[in-house]
């Protein structure tokens, strides 16, 4: 065997490093591409399990696909066609969320088929790579079994580190659109510092050519990247009726807040579903907050879990016997945006903007555990305020509400108001099953009363009828009752409590309230006895099912069968 020249040793040494940089970026990006197309999904479709899943398994499923086709490529030309896969997979992983976001807007019909054609393409292009690279490392002859080890190594700790900044920087600081413009990018120079060596060796042949096409990619990317916002601001508007004054993505979730001059009518939309129509939502808050809050004994401290548009904090603070409000709410960019932004403020009467608001950590509850709201207005606790201006002090954590009822311990409270969204994922559900519920009962007062927004009784009945079935799993007496809400339909909620008093006796102290304690914008006496009425059948389930974290069949009920009657 022929002795190897050092020239053709430092030579195979730097062709190995470049490759092995390759595989690292392709796994960071093709990873992060493939989260970035199932989060767009979930914010188009919803059901982010089911949308991840179905992405990443279409993207996995391409990948292999991708390996039994190179079983047919020549090993001619290798370098181009990396170059080639790397040009596709740079525009193809950069423009696929404003394709598909446009798409969705101008084409809700038919998105479907651009969105998988992206989602299929770039998980084929990402499987293409390794065969090629394989191929070229073979060709130079550079030991396969040690580099075959270092390129899959390097392609598996990309992932990781992609998943990494993925979570602690690209979701949190950019858009999908851009951020899919930042991984090809980053994956594409990576990719040129390759092809550069290979022209330098003279393994391109038509150099002119090839530099072009690097060249007008690099351009599409960083036009891409300059306009993303633009187009992304243009396609979503698509999907409103009204002008959107208001968005941003959070760590979270999608926040929209659209604004219809001429009705009057402020809408917040989180992942495109409505969270309120400032036309009808005093009709769902007075539902949610004065019953609860008009048969407690003495409700000095109350809870709110989600909340965090502040509306229902706006409903509790009319109360002068409050002394403490703790309101739990998973996204400090949703307080954020309610107690700064203007028209939140004038919606919920500036709810976080007093000086007896205060950010703190309740006993029980690990400091690793949560992190304090920060408004812009951050302001301490006025102790010396006179008791005729007395407001109830409120306190607000950033912590999702699981953890914090889980952890805290030297709490209990009077009333308790759960606003969360609609039990439509995995995640949501959990805030609807029976462990939670137990674990709240641990917080309560003796005669406690929990209010709850539980979707639709004509809509989403058997979802409705499920979180009572739950609620009486976990030991509460639970009562139904409805309110028409214009923007949704007819609204259930339930009031649950553990105290001696029966289902007839909680109706009786319904019908025998004669007045609220404050003056409510739209709930009447009347309205709140008749809001007990039920039709034949109504609270009739065909299932019976007990919503558990291992058995979430609240979800199920909830994506399959709501929304069916038009």
């Amino acid at each position: 065997m022929p002795k190897a020249t050092p020239g053709k040793t430092s030579s195979r040494r730097i062709l190995s490093i470049l490759l092995s940089f390759c595989m690292f970026s392709t796994g960071a990006s093709g990873l992060v591409n493939e989260y970035v197309l199932a989060t767009l999904t979930t914010y188009i479709l919803g059901n982010s399990i089911e949308q991840f899943s179905i992405v990443i398994a279409s993207m996995m499923l391409m990948m292999g696909l991708s390996g039994l086709v190179q079983n047919k490529m020549s090993d001619e030309n290798l370098v181009e066609k990396f170059m080639t896969v790397e040009v596709l997979m740079a525009l193809m992983g950069g423009f696929a969320p404003l394709v598909i976001y446009g798409a969705y807007g101008y084409m809700q019909n038919h998105f479907e088929f651009v969105h998988y054609f992206f989602v299929l393409g770039i998980g084929f292009l990402i499987g293409f790579e390794i065969p090629i690279v394989m191929r070229i490392v073979e060709k130079n002859n550079i030991g396969l079994k040690t580099n075959l080890t270092i390129v899959y190594a390097m392609d598996y700790i990309g992932a990781f580190i992609g998943a990494i900044i993925w979570i602690n920087y690209l979701l949190k600081f950019h858009p999908l659109t851009e951020i899919s413009f930042i991984v090809a990018g980053f994956n594409f120079i990576i990719a040129v510092i390759a092809i550069l060596y290979f022209v330098y060796v003279g393994e391109i042949k038509k150099r002119f050519l090839s530099m072009t096409i690097l060249a007008l990619t690099a351009a599409a990317l960083i036009w891409g990247v300059s306009e993303n916002r633009d187009l992304s601001d243009l396609f979503e508007q698509r999907f409103y009726d009204d002008p959107i004054v208001h968005r941003e993505t959070t760590k979270y979730q999608h926040l929209v807040l659209t604004e219809n001059t001429g009705t009057g009518d402020v809408r917040l939309y989180i992942n495109g579903n409505t969270q309120f129509s400032s036309l009808d939502e005093d009709r769902y808050h007075d539902f949610l907050v004065h019953p609860a809050m008009t048969l407690a004994k003495k409700p000095k401290h109350v809870l709110i879990l989600g909340g965090g548009d502040g509306l229902a904090l706006r409903e509790l603070r009319k109360y002068p016997d409050v002394e403490t409000i703790t309101l739990v709410d998973l996204d400090p960019d949703m307080v954020r945006l309610a107690a700064n932004n203007p028209i939140m403020r004038k919606l919920n009467n500036n709810a976080f903007d007093d000086t007896r608001i205060q950010t703190r950590k309740p006993g029980g509850v690990e400091e690793t555990n949560i992190k304090a709201v920060l408004l812009q207005d951050d302001r301490s606790f006025d102790k010396n305020v006179s008791e005729a201006e007395w407001v109830a002090s409120v306190s607000v954590f950033s912590l999702d509400a699981d953890q914090f009822i889980k952890n805290v311990e030297t709490h209990t409270w009077d009333v308790v108001l759960i606003d969360f969204p609609d039990p439509s994922s995995i995640e949501l559900s959990k805030l609807y099953s029976k462990q939670f519920y137990l674990k709240l009962a641990k917080n309560l007062k003796k005669d406690a009363l929990i209010a709850i927004q539980s979707t639709s009784p004509y809509h989403a009945k058997e979802a409705f009828l499920t979180i009572g079935n739950t609620l009486r799993a976990a030991g509460f007496k639970a009562l139904p009752y409805r309110q028409n809400v214009p923007s949704f339909g007819d609204w259930g909620f339930y009031l649950a409590w553990k105290s001696d008093d029966s289902q007839q006796d909680m109706k009786d102290k319904i019908k025998g309230v004669g007045q609220f304690r404050v003056n409510t914008s739209f709930i009447t006496t009347e309205l709140l006895t008749a809001s007990l009425a039920f039709g034949k059948g109504e609270l009739e389930s065909s299932t019976h099912c007990v919503n558990s974290i291992m058995q979430p069949c609240l979800v199920k009920q909830y994506t399959d069968h709501s929304w069916l009657i038009e």
